[in-house]
C-alpha cells in the first residue's frame, strides 16, 4: 500500500505528461495498480453490511 506522498507524486507526474506505463515501470508496480491509485477514493470498494446468521442469537451469546 502506498503512502499519501507517493500517491500525490504519482498524480503530479501524470499531470506533467508521464504515461501510466512509464510511471508503473519507474515505481515498480503494475499499470492496473497505478490506475487504481489515480482513480482515488471514488472507486474504492466498500464492503456491504450483511446480517449475520447469529444476529437472532447475539443477546443469548452475550449473556452466556
Amino acid at each position: 500500500m502506498l503512502n499519501q506522498e507517493e500517491v500525490v507524486e504519482m498524480r503530479v507526474r501524470v499531470r506533467r505528461g508521464e504515461s501510466i506505463r512509464q510511471l508503473a515501470q519507474t515505481m515498480g508496480m503494475s499499470r492496473n495498480t497505478v490506475r487504481r491509485y489515480l482513480r482515488g477514493a471514488q472507486a474504492q470498494r466498500q464492503a456491504s453490511v450483511r446480517p449475520s446468521k447469529l444476529d437472532p442469537f447475539k443477546a443469548y451469546l452475550v449473556e452466556r
